[in-house]
């Protein structure tokens, strides 16, 4: 979270960190400030004026972004935010705190509210979100081909490998072993 006295501007399908680096790239490019960027956000200084809205929203949507504005599309493209940079980044929960409890605490609102609106709008339960995204993690650890699948599990808190497993075919349709063979992610922004 950036200070107070910031603007904050939610952007749909940014989710990694080469999707902050094209944002920043073309705000530079056109001319438009922002003091950060930050997964599913551009701070400013300012609120954007009315002028420069319409180039904001052809940029971002060249570059495959869109500008969110609705309150509720707001808070869960923080949600999905929350969720990446904590599984992808490991920038979020910390010690043994609870995932629930935590992104009520982040996004100020009820968890069963943040359930609910997550589910209505997404048509898919937050657990399940989060579950894709880990089994994305997963993908990914798996091609880089350092670790193996006991200290992904671990890196990824599950109580076990064989939990990771059962997961991942669920998700997949195919055993960890076998998606290594065959290799194929899927986009964050599709997920």
């Amino acid at each position: 979270m950036m200070k107070q006295n910031t603007i904050e501007i939610a952007v749909k399908n940014m989710v990694c960190n080469r999707c902050i680096k094209v944002v920043r790239e073309v705000l530079l490019k056109n001319k438009i400030d922002f003091v950060h960027v930050d997964l599913g956000k551009i701070f400013r200084s300012e609120a954007l004026s009315e002028n420069k809205k319409p180039l904001l929203i052809e940029i971002l949507n060249a570059e495959g972004f869109e500008l969110v504005e609705d309150k509720e599309a707001k808070v869960i493209n923080q949600v999905k935010a929350l969720i990446i940079t904590d599984i992808h980044y490991k920038k979020g929960i910390k010690g043994t705190q609870n995932f629930s409890k935590f992104l009520a605490s982040e996004l100020g609102m009820e968890y069963s509210s943040l359930s609910k609106l997550f589910s209505e709008i997404v048509g898919n339960t937050i657990e399940h979100y989060a579950i894709e995204q880990r089994i994305e993690r997963a993908k990914e650890l798996l091609i880089y081909n350092e670790l193996t699948l006991s200290q992904i599990s671990y890196d990824l808190n599950y109580s076990s490998p064989q939990h990771l497993s059962r997961q991942f075919k669920q998700i997949t349709g195919m055993t960890p072993t076998l998606f290594k063979k065959k290799g194929n992610r899927k986009k964050l922004d599709t997920i």
